[in-house]
């Protein structure tokens, strides 16, 4: 990042994730946020985040409940609570947008990812971030690898990040 930022000299960013890559973004969140030269996030949005389980490898259909004031998981595997630190980190200036998908198929998933796996993103931030927006995608569009081609993702990312 530094190399990156030492020859287009900037100081905030925008960052837009998907599946795998939402917690390679909260994996650097953590072990950066508090460097000097960690730039100032303006804006995230996480697509179809699995932070706390991948249907069909450490989660199941309707295993996971998450308290919808808090954001709170009803089970936190370990991958989520190494993510813990997040709620005093995090930085506060940055302005979050959760998408994610539900096939409204019966899974309450993008059929990789449980809605409530996604939504568990609230409690890491919950009371850090500028603000916090969920936004669901239903039907056949909101399938995992669908949501970054969607006309509907695209407005939204739009709307968020540049207006």
């Amino acid at each position: 990042m530094d190399l990156v930022r030492n020859k287009y000299h900037y100081s905030k960013i925008n960052i837009v994730a998907h599946s795998m890559g939402n917690l390679e973004v909260a994996s650097y969140i953590k072990l950066n946020a508090g460097k000097k030269n960690f730039p100032q996030i303006d804006h995230l949005v996480a697509m179809a985040g699995h932070y706390d389980g991948i249907i069909g490898m450490n989660d199941k259909r309707h295993q996971l409940k998450i308290d919808k004031k808090t954001g709170k998981p009803s089970i936190m595997r370990p991958e989520y609570r190494n993510l813990l630190s997040l709620r005093k980190i995090f930085p506060k200036n940055t302005k979050v947008l959760n998408i994610y998908g539900n096939l409204e198929d019966g899974t309450n998933s993008d059929g990789d990812v449980s809605n409530a796996s996604a939504q568990s993103l609230k409690y890491l931030i919950n009371g850090r971030a500028k603000s916090y927006r969920q936004l669901m995608i239903r039907g056949k569009g909101g399938q995992h690898s669908k949501l970054y081609n969607n006309a509907q993702v695209n407005r939204a990312l739009v709307n968020f990040l540049w207006k």
